[in-house]
């Protein structure tokens, strides 16, 4: 068996996280992805820091298994030239401000007007159009503007999402689309436009606290270490320090952790614990308790007996505990990538198709591919001009 997007070609002109994580996974899956980066500097994104063997760990990140050629679309050569690549393309992607990207005739409507094969994706901050279509909007920004940040934190404070929810939901949603489409383009052959916003697909994520502060004109209340609608479902301290977020979701697991973990029966029936919504109204109460039982005994046993009483929890681990997790090793998640300048050790695409093969472990230099890759593309894309399918026998045909 083939990787599932084997033959399928795409272009992209990106920048920083959202659009470059939507062509990864595109990679990933086994889909050949040509990189456009303006010389001298390419994506910026390049340029984060140098942690991993002097690259950018988001660039890292971001860009495995693609090509990448140099071109200034300001010279009039070099944008023959990606004219030409484009329309050899399946799929394109780009995520330059609406302005810029109108400017320069390539949102996906300007561009599957010329292609109809084109599968053709934006992705923009708050949409190509509306009173803010232009303002800059960074992961942080549209988190704000979404309603992620008033959502995290405690009381007192807000706080941001500790990682780039906005680009990654983005990115989703865009590989989403264009896997919808490119299924829709195998049965009709028709391409799409598809165009994006990161704030539209954040605020879809946000949305069951916005529609229940609509319905009873109330903010959820905020807390950065429990649920607000379950209890007990937090953060809690075992006898040797250690942090676990534990998570009770019926009543008959509140059961079991009274009498079986906690040995303490009496809380099982005690009206202020006894619903849900009892826990949650007397949740100060109910999480002493709870924290009492787990300090007084050894974490191994605690542990031990919430594994036996199959109640959920987790450790807290931070980023070094994460890349040696247990997990991880055992189930071979780790490959090495080829970098411009030495190797890394990166995590295997969670997609797990069968016989889907193997991503390419390579991060690429700027303006570093295979020429072949481009040859192909500007032949196909001189035969759709010129009138001819441009797709071989095989190879993403339209």
């Amino acid at each position: 068996m083939s990787a599932p997007l084997e033959g399928v070609l795409v272009v992209t002109l990106e920048n920083a996280v959202s659009a470059p994580f939507t062509t990864r996974h595109l990679a990933d899956l086994g889909a050949r992805v040509l990189k456009v980066e303006r010389p001298p500097l390419g994506d910026f994104a390049r340029h984060y820091d140098s942690r991993l063997s002097g690259q950018s760990t988001y660039f890292v990140w971001g860009n495995r298994g693609k090509d990448s050629i140099a071109l200034d679309l300001r010279d009039p050569k070099q944008r023959e030239r990606f004219d030409e690549l484009v329309a050899g393309a399946d799929v394109f992607v780009q995520n330059l401000s609406p302005g810029a990207a109108r400017r320069a005739g390539i949102l996906a409507e300007q561009l599957t007007a010329h292609h109809p094969h084109l599968i053709a994706c934006d992705i923009s901050g708050y949409g190509i159009d509306g009173p803010r279509a232009d303002d800059k909007a960074y992961d942080l920004i549209v988190q704000a503007e979404a309603g992620a940040v008033a959502l995290t934190g405690d009381p007192e404070r807000m706080s941001k999402v500790g990682f780039s929810v906005a680009d990654i939901c983005a990115g989703m949603y865009a590989l989403s689309a264009i896997l919808a489409a490119l299924h829709r383009r195998a049965r009709t052959g028709e391409g799409a436009a598809i165009s994006l916003s990161m704030l539209e697909c954040l605020a879809e994520w946000t949305a069951p606290q916005t529609y229940a502060s609509v319905a009873d004109g109330a903010p959820p209340t905020r807390s950065a270490r429990r649920h607000s609608l379950i209890a007990p479902y937090g953060l809690f301290e075992l006898a040797d320090g250690a942090v676990i977020m534990l998570g009770v979701q019926s009543n008959a697991e509140w059961v079991l952790l009274a009498t079986e973990v906690m040995e303490r029966p009496e809380l099982a029936t005690d009206p202020r614990f006894a619903e849900n919504a009892d826990r949650v109204a007397n949740v100060e109460e109910l999480e002493s308790e709870v924290s009492a039982a787990f300090a007084g005994e050894p974490a191994p046993v605690m542990l031990e007996k919430l594994r036996w009483a199959r109640i959920a929890f987790g450790r807290v681990n931070g980023p070094l505990e994460v890349a040696d997790h247990e997990q991880f090793r055992a189930r071979d998640r780790f490959a090495e990538v080829d970098l411009p300048s030495g190797s890394t050790s990166v995590l295997r695409p969670p997609f797990n198709i069968s016989d889907g093969g193997e991503p390419r472990a390579r991060v690429p230099a700027l303006g570093e591919h295979e020429p072949a890759l481009v040859a192909e593309l500007a032949e196909r894309g001189r035969r759709r001009r010129s009138g001819g399918s441009g797709a071989p026998e095989g190879r993403g045909g339209d």
